[in-house]
C-alpha cells in the first residue's frame, strides 16, 4: 500500500535528501490569504465578527463566547468515570515531566561587585487551543493546560469550537478536561477567528469583558496556523504546527505488525496525515504492506487511513543500512519517530532531530498521545531540526538582570568606550563615562565627569 522510494545504492545528500522525502504539502501563504480579511474584521469588530465567523464555519451560533462555569461542572459530573480516570492519570504523568522542566534562576558573579542573574517569568496570559474538528481531543486539554500550569502561568483561556450537535456548546469531554484541570475559563469559538479574538480580545455578547492573551498555543488546521503566522508579534506563538506524521525506522527485527498498527494509528488522524516507514529490510516492507493490505479493511476510519497511506506524503523509504536509515530520519526530522531496531536505545540516542522519541515495540506513538508522560504538541513539517515541543519552557521568559557596583563598572569601563568607538556610538561611550570619569585611551569630555 506504501509507495517505495530505493536509496539503497545511492542516497541523496543535503537539501536534494529533504526534497526528496514524502511530506505533507500545507500552503500557509495561500490560507493566509483567506485569513487575513477574517483576523481584521476580527480586530475591528470584535465577538460579532467572531460569532459572524463561527456560524459560517461550524453552523452553529452560541448565544455568547464564553462558556458558563455550570456547563464546565455539569461536563465533568457527567463525565464516564472510566473516560475520568484515564484523563487523571494522563494529568497526573504529564505533570510529574513537566514539573521537571522548572527553571531555577541563576546569578552568576561576571566581577567583583557585578553580576548577571538570569530570571525566568511566566507569560501573564496565555490562549489555549483544542480542536474540535473531526473528533474530541480532551487530551490537547491536558498537553496544553499542564505545561502552562507548570510554568506559573497565572491566568489561562481555553479556546475550542463550539458543536451544533451540543447546542453550540463544545464537546463535553473537552469541557470537563478543562475543569479537571481547574481551568474556569472557555470559549466557544475555533479556527482562526479564535485566534484573532485572542489576540484582541473584545466584549461578549453578556457584556462580559474578554481580555486578550499574551501567547497562543496548541495545534489546529491550515487556517488557524495561518492566524498564528499572520499575528506573531502581536502575541506569541508556540509553532506553526501542520498535519500530524510519524516515521518508524525499523530492521528485520521489528514486529510488521507493529509497525503498521503505528503508521495506521497517524493516518487515522487527517487524510493528509503523512505515515513514513524508513528500513532496509526488504522483507519487513513486503511484510508490512501485507498487514497493512489485512488492517486497513478493518479499522473504523478506513477510508480516511487509505487516502493518507496512499498520499505522495506517506511512503516506504528504502535504505542500505541503519546509518543511512539515521541519517533519512534525521532529514525528515518527523514530529513522531519510532525505532524500532536491535539495540533501539543506541539508535536512539543517535538521531538528532525529532519532535518525540519514541524507543523499541512497546513505546507506540499512542502511548505518547495520551498517557507517556510526555507532551504531544510537537514540531511538524521538518521543522524539529530547529525547534521543540510544548513544554514549561515555552511559556518562560529569561529576563537578565545586570547589578554592577561603581567599581566594577569602572574595571571595564575602557572596554565598552572601545567597543562603542569602535561601532561609532560614542554616545554609548559617553554615558559610561558619566559616571566614572576618564579612562585609558579616552579623556573624560564630559564637564563634571
Amino acid at each position: 500500500m506504501l509507495e517505495r522510494t530505493d536509496w539503497r545504492a545511492d542516497i541523496p545528500s543535503g537539501a536534494a535528501l529533504r526534497a526528496c522525502l514524502p511530506r505533507a504539502e500545507v500552503n500557509v501563504d495561500d490560507a493566509l490569504r483567506a485569513v487575513r480579511p477574517l483576523v481584521d474584521d476580527v480586530a475591528e469588530r470584535g465577538v460579532p465578527a467572531a460569532l459572524d465567523y463561527t456560524a459560517r464555519f461550524d453552523a452553529v451560533r452560541p448565544g455568547a463566547v464564553r462558556v458558563p462555569r455550570s456547563e464546565l461542572d455539569r461536563a465533568l459530573t457527567e463525565l464516564a468515570p472510566a473516560v475520568r480516570a484515564a484523563l487523571e492519570e494522563s494529568v497526573t504523568r504529564a505533570r510529574a515531566v513537566h514539573a521537571d522542566q522548572r527553571r531555577t534562576d541563576v546569578t552568576t558573579r561576571v566581577a567583583e561587585g557585578g553580576t548577571v542573574t538570569e530570571r525566568w517569568v511566566p507569560v501573564a496570559r496565555v490562549g489555549l487551543y483544542a480542536p474540535g474538528g473531526l473528533a474530541a481531543y480532551p487530551s490537547s486539554v491536558v498537553m496544553n493546560v499542564v505545561p502552562a500550569q507548570e510554568a506559573g502561568v497565572g491566568s489561562v483561556v481555553l479556546c475550542t469550537p463550539p458543536q451544533a450537535e451540543f447546542g453550540g456548546l463544545p464537546h463535553p469531554t473537552t469541557l470537563a478536561a478543562a475543569a479537571l484541570l481547574g481551568v474556569d475559563e472557555v470559549w466557544a469559538v475555533g479556527g482562526a477567528q479564535a485566534v484573532a479574538l485572542l489576540a484582541y480580545g473584545g466584549t461578549d455578547t453578556d457584556g462580559t469583558e474578554l481580555d486578550p492573551v499574551d501567547m497562543v498555543t496548541g495545534p489546529g488546521n491550515v487556517y488557524l496556523t495561518a492566524a498564528k503566522r499572520m499575528l506573531r508579534g502581536v502575541i506569541g506563538i508556540d509553532s506553526e504546527a501542520g498535519t500530524t506524521e510519524i516515521a518508524i525506522l525499523a530492521d528485520d527485527t521489528a514486529d510488521p505488525g507493529y509497525v503498521a498498527s503505528d503508521l495506521i494509528s497517524q493516518a487515522e488522524h487527517d487524510p493528509a496525515a503523512a505515515s513514513v516507514l524508513v528500513t532496509p529490510s526488504v522483507q519487513l516492507a513486503d511484510a508490512v504492506d501485507a498487514e497493512l493490505a489485512r488492517r486497513v479493511p478493518v479499522t473504523k476510519h478506513h477510508e480516511r487511513v487509505a487516502e493518507a497511506l496512499r498520499g505522495r506524503q506517506s511512503g516506504t523509504v528504502l535504505v542500505s543500512g541503519l546509518d543511512d536509515g539515521v541519517r533519512v530520519v534525521d532529514a525528515y526530522a518527523a514530529e513522531h519517530l519510532e525505532i524500532h531496531t536491535a539495540d533501539a536505545r543506541e539508535v536512539a540516542a543517535r538521531v538528532r532531530n525529532a519532535g518525540a522519541i519514541f524507543v523499541g515495540p512497546y513505546a507506540p506513538v499512542s502511548l505518547g498521545d495520551y498517557c507517556a508522560g510526555s507532551n504531544h504538541v510537537l514540531p511538524t513539517g521538518g521543522s524539529a531540526r530547529h525547534s521543540a515541543g510544548l513544554s514549561v519552557q515555552t511559556f518562560l521568559r529569561g529576563i537578565h538582570v545586570v547589578d554592577y557596583s561603581a567599581d566594577a563598572l569602572r574595571e571595564v569601563a575602557g572596554h565598552v568606550v572601545t567597543l562603542a568607538d569602535v561601532e561609532d556610538l560614542p554616545a554609548h561611550g559617553e554615558a559610561v563615562l558619566a559616571r566614572v570619569g576618564s579612562v585609558h585611551g579616552r579623556s573624560g569630555e564630559i564637564a563634571g565627569s
